[in-house]
């Protein structure tokens, strides 16, 4: 299995990576806190999960060991697949997502689309006893990633936020609560205002 790739990030959008090992490109789909701290053509090194459905491999990747393995965790409970589990790290941070299962505050857990009350209650009941194996995250993110063309990043955040669950009219709700920060901050890439939406959606 591949835990991890170091390499030279060719590509990257609000939901995947490109980076290339030794001359082969390897796509992995990423959560926001991955696509803000990768820069294109620069050295980086993301932690992978690979999954294997139908005979048929996706590599996950994520911003740190920790993310990486909430979503192994979260991917363990009964009737979560693994794009369930990417939108539960994408809201909440392992830290986060901890304290949720731990405190069985199930309100936090249904903030994540696709977790309804049964969903967020099994969670707490299957990984309560597990749930402290995550480590606490020491987030040193690489910083912003290099801002997108002013047309395109809004496609990209309302393409990013529906792959995770959300309704396209949610999306695009986002994407207009963010457009003030986009305007302020230039310099910001399609990772941070990704994020930035994420926070929104998730209040």
């Amino acid at each position: 299995m591949i835990s991890q790739l170091t390499g030279t990030v060719v590509a990257v959008s609000a939901t995947a990576v490109v980076v290339d090992v030794g001359g082969v490109g390897f796509r992995a789909l990423c959560t926001p806190a991955v696509a803000s701290a990768v820069r294109l053509g620069k050295t980086s090194t993301v932690h992978t999960s690979m999954v294997i459905r139908d005979e048929v491999p996706a590599l996950f990747a994520f911003a740190d060991a920790d993310e990486r393995d909430a979503f192994d965790l979260v991917r363990s409970a009964t009737g979560i697949g693994p794009k369930i589990a990417q939108a539960v790290v994408s809201v909440l941070p392992p830290a986060e997502l901890r304290a949720a299962i731990a405190a069985e505050n199930v309100a936090a857990l249904t903030r994540v689309p696709g977790i309804g009350p049964k969903g967020a209650r099994r969670l707490v009941i299957e990984l309560k006893d597990k749930v402290n194996t995550l480590a606490a995250v020491t987030a040193e993110g690489a910083g912003p990633v290099a801002a997108a063309p002013a047309y395109d990043w809004r496609d990209q955040v309302r393409g990013g936020l529906e792959s995770l669950g959300w309704s396209a009219r949610d999306a695009e709700a986002a994407c207009e609560r963010v457009e003030p920060l986009a305007a302020e901050h230039p310099e910001y890439g399609v990772g941070e205002l990704m994020k930035a939406a994420l926070r929104g959606l998730a209040k």
